[in-house]
């Protein structure tokens, strides 16, 4: 018994130390050797140098003076990186089309005179429920109601949004795209 005993021990210890210290040790220091601002949480800081989110995980904005970004699919709480994940609802479940029209209903009470059809991403969660960006059609929809609630010419409001603009990843993937929370700070930034 003990023949078989002695070697699952050290087998056990080894591994212990190979994936449990050795393995986290090399992947932090290489993370923070080449990837600092990511393994550190991508934080955005405010003017004061304080940290006011992360440019990975989505933030809530209700207010109509600012940019909204996509629904949040986690729970309890909304943009919830702990609870990271889709709602799993389908697109013929009841469920998402009542959610789906509810945030429509948000979008027109805040600018009823927007016609334009609203944009997907304004009214549908991410598959990790923590996008923190909108596509450009999203910013679009939202740039007049800001324009005229914080009195700013359109034209400098899109400026701004094409400045927070960001292209797609390594120039391949996905669509060009914009970071709310960004483009909210360099709104308040702006001193509009």
């Amino acid at each position: 018994m003990t023949n078989y005993l002695k070697p699952a021990a050290i087998l056990l210890l080894l591994l212990t130390l190979v994936t449990g210290v050795i393995y986290p040790a090399l992947v932090t220091a290489l993370a923070q050797l080449f990837f600092t601002e990511q393994a550190n949480g991508s934080l955005v800081k405010d003017e004061q140098g304080q940290p006011i989110g992360s440019a990975l995980i989505g933030q809530s904005f209700s207010d109509p003076k600012y940019f909204w970004g996509r629904p949040s699919a986690t729970a309890p709480y909304a943009y919830n990186a702990a609870a990271s994940s889709g709602s799993n609802l389908g697109p013929t479940n009841p469920a998402l089309a009542d959610a789906v029209a509810a945030r429509i209903q948000v979008l027109k009470k805040a600018d009823p005179a927007n016609k334009a059809p609203v944009p997907v991403d304004l009214v549908t969660a991410s598959g990790s429920g923590l996008d923190p960006h909108i596509s450009l059609a999203a910013a679009d929809y939202q740039l007049k109601r800001i324009a005229k609630i914080r009195k700013m010419d359109e034209a400098k409001l899109r400026e701004l949004v094409n400045a927070s603009t960001e292209g797609r990843q390594w120039s391949v993937f996905g669509e060009p795209r914009v970071n709310v929370l960004k483009l909210n700070l360099a709104l308040d930034q702006a001193g509009l």
